[in-house]
């Protein structure tokens, strides 16, 4: 008879290690932790707003936040293309001071 069948049931069960949700910024193409990360969403409605709870409902995508990401972003035209939408010149500007609040 193994060791195994001899022990109790909860010693035998090993609990799985938690992942933590990983993410890649659209700027850098890191990969980091959620966490780490700002989320931009286009709402249902089509406003492009700066997510800072992580919950709100629309498409999103994650950008470190570093200025000089946003600005990766915004010339290689990553957060549009996550978004689906073209982002027009103001947002962007409205992006970069919510940025530098963080």
């Amino acid at each position: 008879m193994s060791i195994l069948k001899k022990m109790p049931k909860s010693i035998t069960m090993i609990k799985a290690a938690k992942k933590t949700p990983m993410r890649k910024c659209v700027g850098c193409q890191e990969m980091k932790t959620k966490k780490e990360l700002i989320r931009i969403i286009r709402t249902p409605e089509g406003r492009i707003v700066l997510d800072d709870r992580g919950k709100q409902n629309g498409r999103g995508a994650y950008l470190c936040p570093d200025p000089s990401c946003l600005a990766r972003a915004k010339r290689s035209k990553g957060l549009e293309r996550s978004l689906k939408t073209a982002i027009p010149e103001d947002i962007y500007h409205r992006l970069e001071e919510e940025l530098k609040k963080i």
